[in-house]
């Protein structure tokens, strides 16, 4: 892979020079006040952005936020991320109202050097996101006429088929930024040659969201470690009463061949945490998984799986996480994602949070993001690529 990089673009010289850097400023947003929530994605930005600040480069950002239908849409503006922006980058960033129209137009010709732009939300143009490629490409063609060069920092997205992700690289000088190279680099280690034993965690919700990693990871991993809701799927398929926990029905046969076929590497939970409802204060008890209350519902991992579990993390020397063991939102049920987190940090391996959920769960939980190898910044991204998928961003900014 054949790819240049934002140092490339530095050597040969910005000072002036308009630069579009497309970054992945997707971050939640409260819906009472609007206020950001979590601004990870926001700061993984921050050392391509200052370089060309430093570099005396015109800086144009271009993000999308929230799944808008092709159209302004008031709840998701770009608005507070501007605001943040600047209070992180120490210095005013300059807001467009649109994304190519007449605001665009005028906040990027009255940018000085070093100075940063932040066009509105791209997702309020259809173009962006269109199956169509000449719908696409036009919006392409009006987003590349605000840049001289292109910088691609968004990991978050570069598994789309998007206009300023695949579209606009192939009309500008284009690059890869500091994050989208780092992700690339220790995505991978994962893929290549990792140091074992290698053991990856796997949460979240469905196992029809997994699915395909797991294929692409059970014949080169050492043990898989399977929490969160999908793990009532594969509990269903040892023929265990899973009460009213999350079940993919349509799954249970596919889980149950994925345990013949792991040759016991995939380890499931040997208790769990069941409440009466899906609520904060709902009533809760951790019970053996083969005694799990036909009208209950499992809500996270018991203390049980979490010390075998990490028994197992302290022998990695390469661990993958992807996915909450549990409803980490509500403190009831965030001891299994917390105590999985925590045996990560203390093993002596190589590790990377695999974005996403996991990644929101690392900040909410107040743990130190320095203590885990990496933290990436795409979930579904870091998926796709350790299944082995072509991703059309990288695919756009390959030579």
């Amino acid at each position: 892979m054949s790819i240049r990089t934002l140092d490339d673009l530095l050597a040969e010289g910005v000072s002036g020079r308009r630069v579009l850097v497309r970054a992945d400023l997707n971050v939640p947003l409260d819906k009472q006040t609007g206020q950001i929530t979590d601004d990870g994605r926001i700061r993984a930005v921050l050392p391509t952005l200052g370089a060309l600040v430093e570099a005396g480069a015109k800086v144009v950002v271009c993000s999308h936020l929230g799944r808008p239908k092709g159209a302004p849409d008031p709840q998701f503006s770009l608005g507070p991320v501007a605001g943040r922006l600047g209070e992180l980058l120490g210095a005013p960033v300059h807001f467009a109202t649109d994304t190519v129209g007449e605001s665009a137009r005028s906040t990027v010709a009255d940018l000085a050097d070093g100075q940063v732009a932040l066009l509105e939300n791209l997702r309020f143009n259809a173009g962006e996101t269109s199956k169509d490629a000449a719908e696409r490409g036009a919006f392409a063609d009006q987003l590349a006429a605000f840049g001289d060069a292109y910088v691609d920092d968004a990991f978050g997205a570069v598994h789309r088929k998007h206009a300023s992700v695949f579209d606009v690289p192939a009309r500008l000088p284009h690059v890869a930024g500091r994050l989208v190279l780092r992700e690339v680099e220790v995505l991978s280690t994962l893929t290549a040659d990792p140091e074992r034993p290698y053991v990856v965690v796997l949460g979240g919700s469905k196992v029809s969201d997994k699915l395909a990693v797991i294929e692409a990871l059970l014949p080169t991993v050492d043990r898989l470690l399977i929490g969160g809701g999908m793990c009532f799927t594969f509990l269903k398929a040892q023929g265990l009463e899973v009460g009213t926990s999350l079940l993919e029905k349509d799954m249970v046969e596919t889980c149950r061949n994925l345990l013949e076929r792991s040759n016991g590497k995939i380890m499931l939970p040997v208790d769990v945490v069941v409440a009466d409802a899906f609520a904060p204060d709902a009533a809760h008890d951790t019970v053996r998984v083969d005694g799990i209350p036909s009208h209950r519902l499992g809500l996270d991992v018991g203390p049980e799986t979490v010390a075998g579990f990490s028994a197992a993390l302290s022998q990695a020397k390469t661990i993958f996480w992807n996915g909450p063991m549990g409803v980490f939102e509500m403190p009831a049920f965030a001891a299994g994602t917390r105590g999985i987190a925590e045996a990560i940090t203390k093993a002596d391996a190589f590790s990377v949070v695999g974005g996403g959920d996991s990644a929101a769960a690392v900040r909410a939980l107040g743990l130190d993001e320095s203590s885990f190898g990496h933290i990436s910044t795409g979930g579904g991204a870091s998926l796709e690529y350790l299944e082995g998928k072509t991703l059309p961003g990288i695919a756009a900014l390959e030579n």
